[in-house]
């Protein structure tokens, strides 16, 4: 084995990944993500994305291949020492948002703080902050089912943020928003990556937010490719998404 560039905080060499049913999800992909860096994951549905994201968060192994994360190789490394990599040095923002249904917002929102180990009321403090920032700070006491789909997922995001994590791991994470909260949300995102030295793999069919990214690797039917021209989401396709993840 060959360790990764100093330079690299993520660093993968060649990820093969079947699915179940035997169709490729993976051929071959090899990329390195710099400390800091805003990396957007580009291609269609079907490319790939989500798959190498949980490969390089070590959510799932992949058949062949190798993933390290500051010179540490995930890929040797067991579900117990995943498991805590992803708890203390990952964060983590799906397509649709999960929250668990009997913590309000802010206790979603401070929940991986607790589960280190931070106190309540320094996870509350921080959940706050993000809260706010995310312009959901008016619903901290509401539990999920009272929220929409949008606010939701906001709150996913602000979770993920709140432990400051070295990498996060973003797969479509404005799905469920309209387009003019989706601008909002990737700005504040990006922004609070760039504050805080936090580095963001970014899965994104749209091409407004990988343009947001730093770069862009593209994808398609599993393998790394030049380009991929993606287009804009439109306002119906959004509203459409919304309507069916609710």
């Amino acid at each position: 084995m060959v360790a990764p560039p100093d330079n690299d905080v993520l660093w993968a060499r060649s990820l093969h990944f079947t699915h179940h049913d035997g169709s490729p999800a993976l051929a071959g992909v090899s990329l390195g993500v710099r400390e800091g860096e805003i990396l957007a994951v580009s291609g269609p549905r079907g490319s790939g994305k989500s798959t190498l994201l949980r490969c390089l968060s070590g959510l799932v192994s992949a058949q062949r291949g190798e993933v390290w994360f500051n010179s540490a190789p995930v890929h040797t490394m067991g579900p117990t020492s995943r498991e805590r990599l992803r708890r203390d040095r990952f964060g983590w923002i799906d397509p649709a948002p999960a929250l668990v249904p009997e913590l309000n917002v802010w206790e979603n929102a401070a929940l991986p703080l607790m589960l280190r180990g931070t106190g309540r009321r320094r996870a509350k403090t921080a959940a706050l902050e993000w809260l706010e920032r995310l312009d959901i700070g008016d619903s901290t006491r509401k539990r999920p089912h009272e929220l929409r789909q949008s606010e939701r997922q906001r709150v996913c995001i602000a979770r993920a943020l709140a432990p400051a994590p070295t990498v996060l791991f973003a797969d479509e994470p404005t799905a469920p928003l309209h387009r003019a909260d989706r601008a909002h949300v990737l700005r504040t995102l990006t922004t609070a990556a760039r504050s805080h030295g936090i580095t963001v793999v970014l899965a994104t069919h749209d091409a407004d937010t990988a343009a947001l990214a730093d770069r862009t690797v593209s994808l398609l039917d599993g393998r790394r490719v030049n380009t991929v021209h993606l287009p804009p989401v439109t306002e119906t396709e959004g509203r459409a998404t919304c309507s069916l993840s609710v």
